[in-house]
């Protein structure tokens, strides 16, 4: 048998370390009780872990829900969770996990194998959301006491990690086939509305589009430094505040004690403020423009980013250096890669685009648009970030003929139409939810539920290589194939790259405890607001 990191103590003092040094100085005397005041650019939409592709809700969901094993702050592992401890089998082909004894819903039920059994098969149905590929190698699941077994098609080296995933989050079932609706989708729709999980707290109020009010999970099962269950706050109330100078002011007023999505114009401002804490987390955040690659847009217009060396000149007129200081002042690098150089097995030796103009309009000329071509893109309104993008891009495409239109629409509207695939471009920011490349490239370079982030690319050479890869347990033979993948990719520019970048939250000094990991969930379950 052989045993998962997990129930190594070795990784668990590990992750207790890097807990405690990422918690802005949590100290053992932590202040209790209190409302934490957060204010986000956007509302989420959909509060079901499973049916679901927005970081508006998935950064959310972990707060809400919980999953058999979780990642370890760095993003890079991953550590108990409802399950104690995991074993796999020699073989490769089977997974035991033990449940914790006494664990519970936020309603009091009993979290049992059965409720682990039907989550898991809820959330790897083919039918059902986006992200059921990342629990394709399980073949059945079986529950009995407090131990649930899974049985694999073929060994997946992805598996553990796609356990700490936001879709594999376990749900109450009785609660939810009592919601209403005749399938699984108004069901989902309808328990969304009123979720209960097990994560650190539970839905209390939601005013869509304006706020949202959390209350904390008195049966929730970590504990914290003093010994008590987790979490310290009593209330968590997010704030929705679309325009970032407004999000800002309202945090150096005081009326909120915290901050998301600052523009990157804005931290050396903010890092000076005796009253702020101004964090970049390190992430897996990558920027691009994502691009609608079909040969008619929904309109019925014909689409010229439907030639690939319209997308391939659309990424040699772009100069990432001086987008790098532009908009992120100095905080980001280049994107060489649809993967973030911080996700397991990006290749180091892509080389992405260079800048390189005449190229572009050689490209351009050879796919018969020597007279240059009108393309729109998407925008966040209020979003600073996205209005220097994007107001950039349209110098850099305008010196090789590319005349850009900047849609501005509110959060919610651009998801919509995004997912509706009625668009022809859009700003676009990816980061990873797993530790491994799976899941970056099943949504973005694998066709599937998403149609490859809603590009309608496809290519039958990646798909091969990736079935491949979920199958593959030599590192080094996986890191091959995937190398393959980025180079196919990278080649076909279904999208735009653009850059790397932190994650910029702003904290008023009394606030400690809060971490954004890599992957991006934030993490409130150890935050406090000291007297």
């Amino acid at each position: 048998m052989n045993r998962g990191s997990i129930v190594r103590p070795s990784t668990v003092r590990a992750a207790l370390t890097l807990l405690a040094a990422l918690s802005l100085g949590q100290s053992q005397a932590v202040t209790r009780g209190g409302q934490l005041t957060y204010g986000r650019y956007a509302d989420s939409l959909f509060l079901d872990p499973v049916l679901n592709d927005a970081n508006l809700d998935i950064w959310i969901l972990t707060n809400l829900y919980d999953t058999l094993l979780q990642p370890t702050d760095d993003g890079k592992s991953v550590r108990p969770g409802l399950a104690s401890t995991y074993v796999v089998s020699g073989d490769g082909k089977s997974m035991r996990l033990v449940l914790r004894s006494g664990i519970r819903f936020a309603d009091g039920s009993p979290i049992t194998s059965a409720d682990v059994k039907w989550s898991l098969d809820r959330a790897r149905n083919p039918d059902n959301g986006a992200w059921n590929g990342l629990l394709e190698s399980i073949q059945s699941v079986a529950a009995s006491g407090n131990v649930v077994t899974l049985t694999l098609k073929h060994p997946d080296p992805t598996l553990p990690s796609a356990l700490a995933t936001f879709n594999s989050a376990i749900m109450p079932q009785k609660l939810f086939a009592a919601a209403p609706g005749a399938n699984d989708a108004a069901k989902a729709k309808a328990f969304a509305e009123k979720p209960v999980g097990s994560g650190p707290f539970v839905l209390s109020e939601w005013k869509r589009g304006s706020y949202m009010v959390l209350k904390r999970n008195p049966y929730y099962w970590k504990k914290g430094e003093d010994g008590k269950a987790l979490p310290y706050l009593d209330t968590l109330r997010f704030e929705i505040i679309p325009d970032d100078n407004t999000r800002i002011l309202k945090l150096q007023a005081g009326e909120i004690q915290g901050a998301e999505f600052i523009p990157l114009s804005r931290v050396a401002e903010l890092k000076a403020s005796p009253k702020l804490n101004m964090m970049l987390f390190p992430s897996t955040k990558v920027n691009d423009i994502i691009m609608n690659n079909r040969p008619k847009l929904k309109d019925g217009t014909a689409n010229p980013l439907s030639d690939v060396r319209v997308r391939q000149a659309l990424n040699y007129a772009v100069n990432r250096d001086a987008l790098i200081a532009l908009v992120t002042f100095g905080t980001g690098k280049p994107m060489k890669s649809y993967m973030s150089s911080a996700t397991p097995l990006f290749d180091a030796s892509q080389k992405g685009y260079t800048y390189d103009p005449a190229k572009a309009k050689a490209l351009l000329a050879a796919a018969g648009y020597r007279n240059g071509i009108d393309v729109t893109s998407m925008a966040t309104s209020g979003s600073a970030d996205d209005q220097a993008l994007l107001t950039a891009l349209q110098q850099m495409w305008g010196a090789v003929g590319v005349r850009l239109k900047i849609e501005q629409l509110d959060a919610a509207t651009k998801t919509a139409r995004y997912r509706a695939n009625d668009f022809q471009m859009r700003t676009g920011a990816w980061t990873d939810d797993i530790a491994d490349p799976s899941e970056i490239t099943g949504y973005y370079a694998v066709s599937g539920a998403t149609e490859a982030a809603h590009t309608g690319f496809r290519s039958d050479a990646i798909e091969k290589l990736f079935d491949q890869s979920q199958q593959e347990t030599s590192r080094v033979k996986r890191a091959g194939l995937y190398r393959q993948i980025q180079t196919l990719y990278t080649n076909a520019a279904p999208t735009v790259y653009l850059f790397e970048t932190p994650y910029p939250v702003a904290l008023t000094k009394n606030v400690k405890g809060f971490i954004q990991i890599p992957l991006g969930y934030n993490i409130f379950e150890r935050t406090s607001i000291e007297k």
